[in-house]
């Protein structure tokens, strides 16, 4: 028989805004970061747990399979198996569900399952034209070949390539993933006036849980080689209004789209563990629980539309479980973009997509806001691609226990055309 699997704790760190060039910490350095504090203040040791589990999209060349890298950075011991899971902006969550899966079928009791990512760090990529041309130089025999080679050279051939660009359109449809949330807004009616609203709402709530100590517990302060430390989510604006915000051009489809640097994710740098364990293994070394995973499900759709995966997963999530919109008390939907979320909030309250779409009698129903991303979300925190799936579900575990709330899922949208969604349950 399937066995519980609880979340026992987690934590991250904070989650830095990419500005100008690397940021202080790579990928690895900020699971470590993270990773130190919460395996210290456990009652047992780093090499009691199967395996690492850890989701990273932009691995640098320098840190190939971080999971294992971190996992002996972090003393976890040579014989610890770790592997690195990609699907996008679900890796961190996939991370929580492969883990979740070994413990439940009885092949392992305790794994350490995060996410990281440090897109500040996404490498420059020389284009194809300046590839064929090094290889020339490179297997050119004597002096007077390599002399022809390099006269061959054109300076379009040196012209780097933003891999993070690259990174974020996807290449079937070759709309970037801000094409897609227009998409979603265009296809729901959503207004740019709604989508400034959402975001600067995002903004207010992250304030006001930073102020309150809400993430208290959950960021660790992290410490870069040359001194500095950081101790909160740095991409927060207190002062964002409405008005504010709608002053500011859209980025993706100018002049009329409704998607603009001020109501999307940010690019960030961060990482996020949480720590899964059986039943054994809570009785073993007399762990405290804050939550049990109920279920989980993965989901595909058009990648043009990638943005309503959270309505394809957590929808037959919800249905497995005979469960409504309404039994939610508490969700996490990550915000790619405003307009993203509030096409899925349209979408689950629209009759006819319910109908067409999920095959349901009617319309799923209206998430009360009031539940939804209570702390903010990535619009005001960034979404460190590999890493935001793993945070959501760490804040939504959290946020449950402050709140006193039984039920909560956590759902996002992943580029590619896919969704993540997870049940989750106090105890």
């Amino acid at each position: 028989m399937a066995r519980p699997v609880f979340i026992v704790d987690g934590s991250r760190t904070p989650f830095l805004k990419a500005r100008s060039g690397p940021g202080p910490f790579t990928p690895v350095d900020l699971a470590v970061q993270c990773g130190r504090p919460l395996l210290a203040r456990q009652p047992f040791s780093p090499d009691d747990f199967d395996q690492v589990i850890l989701g990273c999209v932009n691995v640098i060349a320098d840190e190939m399979n971080p999971a294992r890298v971190a996992a002996l950075r972090l003393g976890m011991g040579e014989d610890m198996v770790a592997f690195t899971v990609q699907i996008n902006c679900g890796s961190g969550m996939q991370s929580i569900d492969t883990a979740y899966r070994y413990i439940r079928e009885g092949h392992a009791d305790m794994v350490l399952a995060g996410g990281t990512e440090a897109l500040s760090h996404a490498p420059l990529v020389w284009p194809n034209s300046g590839v064929r041309w090094f290889a020339g130089l490179a297997t050119a025999k004597g002096v007077a070949a390599k002399l022809a080679a390099a006269f061959k050279l054109r300076p379009r051939y040196l012209k780097p390539i933003i891999g993070l660009e690259r990174g974020l359109t996807d290449p079937i449809t070759d709309l970037n993933m801000g094409q897609t949330a227009e998409v979603v807004g265009h296809l729901f009616g959503i207004t740019r006036a709604q989508s400034d609203a959402y975001a600067a709402e995002s903004h207010r709530r992250l304030t006001h849980a930073q102020a309150e100590g809400f993430l208290k517990g959950e960021v660790e302060t992290a410490f870069s080689r040359d001194g500095k430390f950081f101790d909160h989510d740095d991409g927060v604006r207190p002062d964002s209004t409405a008005e504010t915000l709608a002053k500011l051009r859209p980025v993706f489809e100018r002049p009329w789209g409704q998607v603009t640097a001020g109501n999307s994710s940010q690019i960030t740098d961060g990482a996020s563990w949480v720590i899964l364990a059986s039943d054994a293994a809570v009785a073993k070394h007399k762990l405290t629980p804050k939550a049990v995973i109920v279920d989980s499900h993965w989901a595909a759709l058009d990648p043009g539309i990638m943005g309503l995966g959270p309505v394809m997963s957590a929808t037959p999530l919800l249905q497995r479980n005979d469960l409504t919109v309404k039994d939610v008390e508490t969700w996490e939907l990550n915000e790619a973009f405003a307009t993203q979320v509030l096409g899925c909030l349209a979408a689950w309250n629209d009759d006819k997509f319910c109908r067409d779409i999920l095959g349901l009698d009617g319309a799923a129903g209206e998430i009360d806001r009031d539940k939804l991303n209570v702390d903010g979300g990535a619009i005001s925190l960034g979404h460190p691609v590999g890493t935001s799936g793993n945070r959501i579900v760490l804040h939504l575990v959290n946020a449950m226990k402050r709140l006193g709330t039984r039920r909560g899922v956590a759902t996002e949208c992943i580029g590619g055309g896919l969704g993540g969604a997870m049940l989750i349950e106090a105890v």
